[in-house]
């Protein structure tokens, strides 16, 4: 029982990097625009935190400044991909190399030291006391409960039952419609792109104050492209995402488990089981019957700048 307790409490701390990292993936992609810069906003969101808790130790201050941090760069990331209309798959590429390169600079000083500060565990009152589930589920930190229920609940919500959110969809699947019916594509393309970034900033802060609370290079390891193929396989859709997520963070668990009660597997098939995993997710896709690859399809604007017709 305990370690049925300890699988599920790592599946979703595991879990929550991806969810968080995958549900800004979702905005940016639902309003057209693809990012693939997710894994260097994550790790520039992972430093920015351990290095604003070094200076001040305040676990929230320093995912607040994530989520600031990962804005700024979403609206350059923006600036290039929404205004200037430069190729959103060469940018995102560009933005994963620079991040990754900067983090891994700025992070010299903090390799291999602590987090000076992270979130702790908040028990939920009786609810925590459930056997099995209840340490897993209720005695966990603030950041997962917000990454769980009102995050995802809340932007299926403005994306499925508000007149913004049609406009939102309205502008991922035909912007030359949208803007003829008066909607700001720009404005929405820019405004949701920097959003999505923040928020994959503030999957990289999550990464280094709650689940691995220390910095070192390459911790990001992959995961900012894990999201990615997650918002496909849940079918650009924030609640799909997240439970998506949390079957990798399963898969991250059972490998963990592995390694430290020396299952008769080798630890490095062990750890790829999550990019194995990926592998999978993308290939379902292409597998599956017609009805389900409607309901997975992309928006059908993803990837192509916007043009207004002059004439």
């Amino acid at each position: 029982m305990d370690l049925l307790t300890g699988i599920l409490a790592t599946t979703f701390l595991a879990g929550g990097v991806l969810a968080l990292a995958a549900m800004g993936e979702v905005l940016a992609e639902r309003v057209g625009v693809v990012n693939l810069g997710a894994e260097g906003l994550m790790a520039m969101g992972a430093i920015t935190g351990v290095a604003t808790v070094a200076a001040v130790p305040s676990p929230a201050l320093g995912f607040a400044a994530a989520l600031v941090v990962g804005a700024l760069i979403g609206m350059v990331f923006a600036f290039a991909t929404v205004t200037i209309r430069a190729n959103q798959v060469l940018c995102g590429l560009a933005l994963t190399l620079i991040g990754t390169g900067l983090a891994n600079t700025i992070g010299r000083s903090y390799s291999g030291t602590p987090s000076a500060a992270v979130f702790e565990r908040v028990e939920v009152p009786l609810l925590s006391d459930i056997p099995i589930l209840g340490p897993a589920l209720f005695s966990q930190n603030v950041l997962l409960y917000l990454i769980y229920i009102v995050l995802p609940l809340g932007l299926h919500y403005l994306l499925f039952h508000t007149r913004h959110g049609l406009n939102m969809r309205a502008v991922g699947e035909n912007p030359a419609a949208a803007d003829a019916a008066g909607i700001p594509v720009g404005l929405i393309r820019f405004a949701y792109v920097t959003a999505g970034a923040a928020l994959c900033g503030g999957a990289g802060a999550y990464l280094t104050l709650a689940f691995v609370p220390a910095w070192s290079d390459g911790m990001v390891a992959g995961r900012g492209w894990i999201a990615v193929s997650l918002v496909i396989f849940a079918g650009y859709r924030p609640v799909n995402a997240v439970l998506t997520a949390l079957l990798f963070g399963l898969i991250t668990s059972i490998g963990f488990v592995g390694q430290a009660r020396n299952w008769p597997v080798a630890a490095p098939f062990l750890s790829m089981l999550p990019y194995l995993g990926t592998i999978a997710l993308m290939i379902v896709p292409v597998l599956a019957w017609q009805k389900v690859r409607r309901l997975m399809a992309a928006p059908a604007a993803l990837g192509e700048p916007f043009y207004r017709d002059v004439r």
